[in-house]
């Protein structure tokens, strides 16, 4: 409800977002990608928290009306909108290069709803050391999924690299928090 409202304030004077729906193409961007707006609002489509609401039914509706586009069988009487919906349920659901569907906490438009606990956590007053190394142990181990969820498969990326980005990541979020909850101790 936020988001949305969020949205519609952000373009209140421009086109509305429900309104003035371009032709379709696949796998192309419904809004113009050589303007910074253009670009801002194809990244709202994609991490739109909506789209993880999608029911099951609705995400393989969504990934057949593109395939039939794919080989020109539409029914009649698909629109613009619909066709468009469609692609944006499928970005932000399958993996652009394997295919594969992202789980929810790991999609970018999952970041937010499932990260945003765990950066509470990392908030908390007065953690202990214990209680600071599982929030930040946790929101690494999120990041890092997140970051191999969404990874660029056409260049593979060895199992040994992303492990040695993990465990650099973590420990250095580890040294970098406990450095900073040393120094308010002091100040106290």
């Amino acid at each position: 409800m936020a988001f949305h409202f969020l949205i519609k304030l952000m373009f209140r004077g421009t086109m509305s977002l429900e309104s003035s729906y371009p032709e379709f193409r696949l796998n192309q961007s419904r809004y113009d990608q050589a303007t910074f707006l253009g670009r801002f609002r194809h990244c709202l489509d994609l991490i739109d928290p909506r789209t993880l609401l999608v029911s099951e039914a609705k995400l393989y509706n969504s990934v057949k009306l593109l395939e039939d586009f794919k080989n020109g069988k539409l029914s009649d009487g698909i629109t613009n909108k619909e066709l468009w919906e469609a692609q944006k349920i499928k970005q932000a659901t399958f993996h652009p290069d394997t295919g594969e569907k992202v789980l929810m906490p790991f999609r970018m438009c999952g970041f937010v709803p499932f990260g945003s606990p765990i950066v509470a956590g990392m908030l908390m007053p007065n953690p202990t050391i214990a209680q600071t190394i599982f929030w930040q142990w946790l929101n690494q181990s999120h990041n890092a999924f997140v970051n191999y969820s969404n990874r660029n498969a056409t260049k593979p990326t060895t199992t040994a690299m992303f492990l040695k980005g993990y465990f650099g990541a973590t420990t250095a979020a580890l040294v970098i928090s406990e450095i900073g909850r040393a120094s308010c101790r002091e100040r106290v």
